[in-house]
């Protein structure tokens, strides 16, 4: 590789070029020649989850590791920031709401709410019964005890999930008071 370089050398100084250009253009065939693994991309996955770009490709095969090429990276921008959205939205009295249309807007969401709250009730109430403190009984397709403890797993998420509907329900409706 070196006597490459060293030709690659020879023709770009008889081409008329100055002596440090190619001088440096030897230089950098020269290391992309003998430029490791990882300049090149390839890395080694090793037994154990080991990723590795420091060893060779007889040291990656003594360990059993298997070559992986690598990809380039995507970078996606941000969206530009909106500094006129503050400037387009109404000001002053345009952006005010009647006090009755107010009131008649907060007792309809929070007679909303409350159904929804019902509603969740409801819902948790019957998971807890059939949840039956963490035994619920055994239903006729799970004969195999795997299903029947993913069922249990489930149920209890769902109540768990739920009862944070709940309590986030009541922090709705607290706001409104």
């Amino acid at each position: 590789m070196m006597n490459f370089a060293a030709a690659v050398s020879m023709n770009l100084a008889t081409a008329r070029m100055p002596r440090a250009l190619a001088a440096c253009a030897a230089l950098a065939l020269g290391t992309l020649a003998w430029a490791p693994a990882a300049a090149q991309g390839i890395y080694y996955q090793c037994p154990g989850n080991v990723f590795t770009n420091t060893i060779s490709a007889k040291e990656a095969e003594a360990k059993g590791c298997k070559s992986r090429e690598a990809v380039q990276v995507t970078t996606i921008p941000a969206p530009a920031p909106r500094a006129r959205a503050a400037a387009a939205a109404p000001s002053g009295s345009a952006s005010r709401v009647d006090a009755q249309e107010q009131k008649a807007r907060d007792s309809d969401s929070r007679r909303i709410l409350e159904d929804e709250l019902k509603k969740a009730e409801g819902q948790l109430d019957a998971l807890k019964k059939e949840y039956n403190n963490g035994e619920p009984e055994r239903q006729g397709n799970e004969k195999n005890y795997q299903k029947y403890l993913d069922r249990v797993a489930d149920l209890k998420a769902s109540i768990t999930r739920t009862e944070s509907d709940i309590a986030a329900i009541k922090r709705e409706i607290g706001k409104l008071q």
